[in-house]
């Protein structure tokens, strides 16, 4: 992806980030977990709604840098409507991609606005934070029943 196209990305999920903003959960739909990082601003709540194997909706708030706002947009504009092992998929190739291991860029989208984060070390932390909180959630066995 060119570097103008992945800052455009970027800035944009910055800027106008994807379902932020936490829900009312009356009926305990969703499952909430915070993901922070200790070295940083970061602080973020995400609620997940899991339901027959499958994302339904995702929303986020709090405080965070520009890396990762826009990954925890992009992940959930990417993964709401996914089944819990499409997420699976794009949890292993992006982990992939910020470790330069091998991974399948066509598979991630938007994700691949990252693609050079291992050139800052210190933003991969950044840009992870919202896929730490998504192998938490889906790791547990509360979106199961």
């Amino acid at each position: 992806m060119e570097r103008n196209l992945r800052q455009a990305i970027i800035v944009d999920h910055y800027q106008n980030p994807y379902h932020k903003g936490l829900v009312e959960d009356k009926d305990s739909c969703y499952i909430r977990n915070n993901t922070n990082s200790l070295s940083c601003i970061d602080n973020v709540d995400i609620m997940y709604k899991i339901k027959d194997d499958v994302i339904e909706d995702i929303y986020f708030d709090g405080e965070a840098c520009a890396i990762s706002t826009s990954a925890t947009s992009i992940m959930i504009r990417t993964l709401i409507g996914k089944t819990v092992e499409e997420a699976q998929k794009y949890l292993e190739n992006y982990e992939a991609m910020i470790e330069e291991k091998p991974y399948d860029a066509e598979l991630l989208g938007e994700l691949n606005a990252y693609e050079e984060i291992y050139l800052q070390p210190n933003r991969k932390k950044c840009a992870m934070l919202p896929f730490e909180s998504l192998k938490k959630v889906l790791g547990e066995e509360k979106w199961k029943k």
